[in-house]
């Protein structure tokens, strides 16, 4: 890894605010107030020069946060109980008693269609449920060159919604797509995520973070080095609230990406915790509250 006064601020993820800004179709989406949103933005992080923590507003503090929701996913967490146990509290605003009994569900259920069961308990034919995380950790260690390490979020009969079709998930998945590559030749592991749904000011700001954290674990299991993290998002929105909030940030100019270092001693995907990850060389711009629509 380049040391911090090598590295290239770098300017993907203002590009594509101003992409939104500049000529996105305005829409309407279900939280009721209007966006803007472009199909397709992609960024491209080389993790040589840093950890893809935005610089242009300070998250230090929340980024444990983030990685607790990772965790608590990696574990099957599907109820905010279970998210608070590990460090998240975040979901409550979408999981209120009223939220959760449009889909039949008690207060603080976000649904087998959520994260964490599509990932640890996804449905199988056969009736027994199906863990990917672990399956595809154990398919990379046995067979690093194949191109068929993919994890999905995404389970159809629990997210599609129509008039005869009910579906079992509050908040459908909007990111967690996973196509994971080891090159065994030289030992590097990139990792492909692919985002359905991504609030570009807030949520793929944590994102970022979960997601770059994810390649660093499954790079330190194979004992490999992290390459790259790609990271696209189909559905790339700013809310008509964070318009103002989002011409600021863009005044700010990006600065180099930090430093993240994990425990060397784990060696199992499942054994990480936040507090396994140190932050250093983080030098961003004053914190900013950006408000998302439930």
């Amino acid at each position: 890894m380049k040391t911090f006064k090598e590295r290239t601020p770098d300017t993907q993820y203002r590009n594509v605010l101003k992409l939104i800004m500049e000529t996105g179709t305005e829409v309407k989406p279900i939280q009721g107030e209007k966006s803007k949103m472009v199909v397709g933005a992609q960024m491209r992080f080389n993790l040589d020069n840093g950890f893809p923590l935005i610089t242009e507003r300070d998250l230090s503090k929340l980024m444990n946060g983030a990685l607790a929701e990772h965790f608590a996913f990696l574990h099957g967490a599907h109820t905010q109980t279970e998210l608070e146990k590990w460090g998240n509290k975040w979901w409550s605003r979408w999981v209120t008693a009223e939220r959760c009994a449009i889909f039949g569900f008690p207060q603080g259920e976000l649904g087998p269609g959520s994260y964490g069961p599509a990932w640890t308990a996804f449905p199988t034919a056969e009736g027994k449920p199906f863990n990917q995380i672990t399956e595809v950790m154990q398919q990379l260690k046995e067979m690093p060159f194949l191109r068929t390490h993919w994890i999905s979020n995404w389970i159809p009969q629990y997210t599609i919604q129509h008039s005869k079709l009910k579906r079992k998930v509050v908040v459908a998945p909007c990111h967690g797509n996973l196509h994971i590559f080891a090159y065994p030749e030289t030992k590097e592991i990139s990792v492909h995520h692919i985002q359905r749904s991504g609030d570009m000011p807030v949520g793929v700001a944590f994102n970022l973070i979960q997601y770059a954290a994810f390649t660093l674990m499954v790079a330190q299991i194979m004992g490999y080095k992290a390459k790259e993290l790609v990271y696209t998002v189909s559905d790339a929105h700013i809310y008509e609230g964070q318009y103002e909030l989002v011409k600021e940030l863009l005044a700010r100019e990006p600065r180099a990406f930090p430093t993240v270092t994990l425990d060397p001693s784990i060696t199992d995907i499942m054994d990480f915790r936040p507090e396994h990850f140190t932050l250093t060389d983080y030098n961003p711009h004053e914190a900013m509250k950006i408000p998302t629509p439930v």
